[in-house]
């Protein structure tokens, strides 16, 4: 008997929409980082992109615990001296909701051209408007509060 291996012609990709209202973030990355790998089939393969697609609506109403709003910061760097800019996660929910969602995804996924592969299939809206209404069709939105 010889060991199955995942060919890229047989990967059959989905849409997933995952409702941010009420979820806690890190519980809603690790289903969205999850769904991107592809680790919910049985054809999954570490070395390859066998995930499928997922649209997160609703990510300005993410929840945290604690003091995260005020104390949870962002840091980029422009890479001009005294270029260091940090801004809280209460100020970045406000400003762009979807990047909090996106940089958490982004550190669950491998760190390679695979795991930029993978970001590529994750759509984040901040409110439940969506542009992918075709593709999603009749799919059930998981998570929200209910």
């Amino acid at each position: 008997m010889k060991t199955y291996s995942t060919k890229a012609s047989e990967i059959e990709r989905k849409w997933h929409v995952l409702n941010a209202d009420g979820e806690t973030l890190g519980k809603l990355a690790v289903k969205a980082a999850g769904l991107l790998m592809g680790k919910h089939k049985p054809m999954f393969a570490s070395n390859m992109d066998t995930g499928d697609f997922v649209v997160v609506i609703n990510a300005g109403k993410i929840k945290v615990s604690g003091k995260k709003l005020t104390d949870k910061m962002y840091y980029r760097h422009s890479t001009y001296p005294g270029g260091l800019k940090a801004e809280s996660l209460g100020e970045m929910l406000e400003a762009h909701p979807e990047r909090v969602i996106q940089h958490a995804v982004k550190g669950m996924l491998p760190h390679n051209s695979l795991g930029n592969a993978m970001l590529k299939k994750l759509k984040v809206y901040a409110d439940n408007k969506h542009p992918h209404e075709a593709q999603v069709g009749g799919a059930k939105i998981e998570g929200g509060a209910s």
